[in-house]
């Protein structure tokens, strides 16, 4: 299964330094000394994990996302460098009232120019990879003198100002961040806070649970976790880092959850009665909702605060019987419904953000399996398998979808997306007699022509490194295999995760 292939021509370089100007930086700094008295209320810089802590040699901390990840300003005050720097690559530096200067590195892009004035919590930049840098993060520093010859460690500078890190943008004037759904299916994975991946293959024996055991590296052996046999499953993020897992199948639903940020799980408790599939999304506000098809349509269950305890199950209007359910996020955060069975495909979605929900809304006609994901620009792409292959619709604007597209593609097949580190959405299809993907060729853009990725399976799942790279899943009787992105343009064969195969998923 999964044989050895050709790999595709190079379509993403990685970023190159830019060494145009010198960071002005003492040649002797000193140690590290305690920020001067807090002067403002500080905001949230970026989303992410902490990859590189503080130290004499590492003179900042660093925060690593995807690219593209937002970067915000710690307070308020006067932007007085904003540009090209070398090491960096691109830099931007801001004064602030209380005489300390927050300095940040190698991003892809700015948003401010020296001179400008900004508030506390508004976007200066995207993360990056510029400059010397091994992948995209913020590289944040700060200095405790206006002259900048005095520097200090980020984190107590932050606490002192009421910020903990890692931290969730929102707190300034600007909106958090969106937290997009992860797809879901009999194998999923999503990252733990503080980025390694978590995977979960539902078998005929339960479910089983894998594990990157260091970010964007090797994987645990394969752990038994028992749960409702041959379910589907859904993942998401509870808004203080936690991940839950949710396990549906005809008898019974479950679910289970970290119980710290990136820590041990607790076990199995039941969620529901039994179904056909699930989804579960993330509000803007942080509170988890699940939905769930059966034989008399589609219901709902939302957490009643963040990290809090769960509402009863309620119908969600009515929907397709026993379909397959995707979530996906507009761009303004509301989160949209889309079910698929072999004669209808609906959805609906919430009028307002964190609010209620529309009527479901026909949507196309039947089909095999769906997959759902978000151009660069925050549009909504739907794709559908059928027996013709694969189609897609996508937003034209926040109110408004195109017509169907033919995509080509394997009949019948098992779908997944993700997109690239650089926006574009990559498109994965598996059926029983082969694995093919396809790729934007630019953002926001039409597909390519599709390419072999391996042969037949009964799953395929995608998810993104903390490092940006996309790791494929791909699932058979034979058990659950891996493929990744080498760079951001080549990959690697199919292998098992460690030593075994893992889980058959038939």
């Amino acid at each position: 299964m999964f044989p050895s292939l050709s790999r595709r021509a190079s379509r993403l370089a990685l970023a190159t330094a830019s060494l145009l100007l010198p960071v002005t930086v003492p040649t002797s700094p000193a140690e590290a000394t305690p920020a001067v008295v807090a002067g403002f209320a500080a905001s949230c810089p970026a989303a992410g994990y902490i990859s590189q802590g503080y130290t004499p040699e590492h003179n900042g901390i660093d925060i690593a996302n995807d690219y593209g990840t937002p970067i915000y300003a710690v307070g308020e005050g006067q932007v007085v460098a904003s540009g090209p720097a070398q090491g960096y690559g691109q830099w931007i530096r801001i004064l602030h009232p209380d005489g300390t200067i927050t300095e940040y590195g190698h991003m892809r892009e700015r948003d401010v120019v020296a001179g400008d004035h900004v508030t506390a919590g508004q976007q200066i930049a995207l993360m990056g990879s510029e400059g010397e840098s091994s992948g995209p993060h913020l590289h944040l520093r700060v200095w405790a003198d206006a002259d900048a010859t005095v520097r200090t460690d980020p984190i107590p500078y932050l606490a002192d100002r009421g910020v903990a890190m890692p931290c969730t943008p929102g707190s300034g004037p600007r909106p958090a961040p969106l937290v997009y759904p992860a797809k879901s299916g009999r194998v999923v994975a999503t990252r733990s806070a503080d980025g390694r991946l978590e995977l979960f293959a539902a078998g005929a024996n339960g479910v089983s649970h894998a594990w990157q055991t260091t970010v964007n590296g090797a994987w645990s052996d394969w752990e038994s976790l028992g749960g409702p046999s041959s379910a589907r499953l859904a993942i998401g993020p509870d808004a203080d880092g936690r991940l839950e897992v949710f396990a549906l199948n005809g008898g019974t639903l479950q679910h289970r959850y970290q119980l710290q940020p990136s820590g041990a799980w607790s076990n199995w408790e039941t969620f529901g009665g039994g179904g056909h599939d699930l989804a579960v999304g993330t509000n803007q506000d942080g509170r988890l909702e699940v939905f769930a098809s059966g034989p008399v349509g589609i219901f709902h269950k939302y957490q009643t605060a963040p990290n809090s305890g769960w509402s009863d199950w309620e119908t969600a209007g009515g929907g397709p019987a026993d379909s397959e359910v995707r979530l996906g996020k507009a761009p303004d955060g509301r989160l949209e419904v889309f079910a698929l069975n072999t004669t209808t495909f609906q959805h609906q979605w919430q009028t307002a953000v964190n609010g209620g929900w529309s009527s479901w809304e026909t949507f196309g006609g039947g089909g095999h399996a769906l997959t759902v994901d978000h151009n660069q620009d925050g549009r909504l792409e739907v794709l559908a398998s059928g027996p013709a292959g694969i189609f897609h619709k996508y937003q034209t604007s926040p109110t408004s979808w195109s017509d169907w597209e033919a995509a080509g593609g394997p009949a019948d097949a098992r779908i997944t997306s993700q997109p690239t580190a650089d926006g574009r959405v990559e498109v994965f299809a598996i059926n029983g007699s082969t694995a093919q993907h396809t790729w934007q060729t630019n953002l926001n853009a039409p597909y390519s022509q599709w390419d072999t990725f391996g042969s037949a399976g009964t799953e395929i799942f995608a998810t993104a490194n903390a490092d940006g790279r996309i790791e494929v899943f791909g699932a058979s009787s034979s058990g659950v295999y891996h493929k990744w992105q080498t760079g951001f343009s080549t990959w690697s064969d199919w292998a098992w995760l460690n030593t075994t195969a893992g889980p058959a998923v038939n």
